[in-house]
């Protein structure tokens, strides 16, 4: 489980194997305490099991699961990803219960900037318009963000200078892809409601 409070940003340094599962190997930040392999991490939203630590270098497997639904296996070797460790017991949360496990790649709208700021707006996949709500939370590659605005088919957030400054989110234009989750709430509401997808 993490909070979608990106803690630092990696670098993509390669990418081993095809298709069906690939091993991507990237550099990280130092955490202290340092991390281990069998740990989850959140690259760009996506909850991955740290395989190996080479220093700096982490090592993560994806699955056929993971290349088809996240952007992992699309990003160009020397893309910037946004990481952060798992929660542990008693940490604070300082965004929302972020799963780590992406709904869709959705295609960003528009980026405008807005004040010292931005307004993301991205797009939202039918199946999942009853997810995304005003004022509710939604993960886009790996940042808890706040619904400002919502159309049918699209929503808004916006972006103050620090997450700008500190993800990726700020590097985004219009026709980027993105890693996309919902509420972990809306989702359980969504189910005893016995709307289905």
């Amino acid at each position: 489980m993490f909070s979608g409070i990106v803690q630092g940003l990696g670098t993509l340094l390669r990418r081993q194997g095809e298709g069906a599962g690939q091993r991507l190997w990237v550099r990280g930040r130092v955490w202290e305490p340092p991390v281990q392999p069998g740990e989850s991490v959140a690259v760009n939203g996506v909850c991955l099991t740290l395989e190996e630590v080479r220093g700096e270098e982490l090592g993560f497997y994806c699955s056929q699961e993971t290349v088809k639904r996240t952007t992992l296996g699309m990003l160009p070797v020397g893309s910037l990803v946004n990481l952060e460790r798992a929660l542990r017991a008693g940490d604070f949360v300082g965004g929302h219960w972020v799963s780590g496990h992406v709904d869709a790649r959705v295609r960003v709208l528009a980026f405008r900037p807005q004040g010292e700021g931005a307004v993301l707006r991205c797009e939202i996949p039918r199946t999942l318009s009853a997810e995304v709500a005003t004022k509710g939370s939604v993960a886009v590659d790996g940042v808890s963000l706040t619904v400002a605005q919502r159309g049918s088919l699209w929503f808004e957030v916006s972006l103050v200078p620090f997450t700008l400054r500190q993800t990726t989110l700020g590097t985004l234009r219009p026709g980027a892809v993105v890693n996309l989750e919902t509420d972990l709430l809306a989702k359980y509401v969504r189910q005893v409601l016995g709307r289905t997808r």
